[in-house]
């Protein structure tokens, strides 16, 4: 007998007439304390976010586009990443078209070892969409897929993203069970309060050490 099925034989043998207790979980314990009225949860969630240096901005979903381009000059960023095969990134490139003189746009629509150079050095902004967020921790929920790889938001140093008000809920057990987490998740499924920082040993604080400096949410308000 292996040491394995030795140690599962153990296992199993010390179960032998006990009775399993019955499962008495409360889900108001980990609800209701972390829950908001609908009118408060932006309000909740700019809290929590700010507090960590991200920047918010309300807009709509017609105007976001307008609204990017402007946060783009004023911050003179020369290019912006997105993912032309999701519907946020189709938006941003009929803008674009109709709009000319706007920073470069740049697709990420290869692999990553055609373009890693270029990508961690000469990539200074991203925009991704999100599948959410959670007002109890102030954090956002982005879900990576083939279209929107995760480091579009883990590489470029200004990470730009699009939330819509409707997909704020309130907390984190709210948001797998409304989006069954349970039956299938990415392999890297990312919870973002606000840009990268670390501190050293005298917790002096520094941004954009292992990820974004800057995190920019766009808050797309129902209409």
């Amino acid at each position: 007998m292996s040491a394995k099925q030795n140690i599962l034989g153990k296992l199993r043998k010390s179960l032998s007439g006990t009775t399993p207790l019955a499962d008495n979980f409360d889900e108001a314990l980990v609800t209701e304390p972390w829950s908001y009225p609908p009118e408060q949860r932006i309000a909740q969630l700019r809290k929590l976010m700010e507090a960590v240096h991200t920047e918010l901005h309300l807009t709509t979903g017609q105007a976001w586009p307008q609204l990017l381009a402007q946060l783009l000059r004023e911050r003179q960023l020369p290019s912006l990443l997105i993912a032309p095969g999701t519907p946020h990134g189709q938006r941003v490139v009929e803008y674009w078209q109709q709009h000319p003189g706007l920073p470069a746009l740049k697709a990420y629509d290869r692999p990553v070892e055609e373009w890693k150079a270029e990508l961690f050095n000469d990539t200074p902004a991203s925009l991704t969409g999100t599948l959410g967020a959670i007002a109890a921790t102030g954090s956002l929920i982005v879900w990576p897929t083939r279209e929107e790889p995760r480091l579009m938001s883990l590489v470029p140093p200004v990470h730009f993203a699009l939330l819509k008000a409707s997909e704020i809920l309130d907390n984190f057990y709210q948001v797998q069970q409304q989006h069954k987490w349970a039956e299938g998740m990415p392999t890297n499924a990312l919870l973002i309060s606000g840009p990268s920082k670390t501190a050293d040993i005298e917790q002096v604080l520094a941004y954009g050490a292992h990820g974004p400096k800057d995190l920019v949410v766009l808050i797309l308000e129902d209409q």
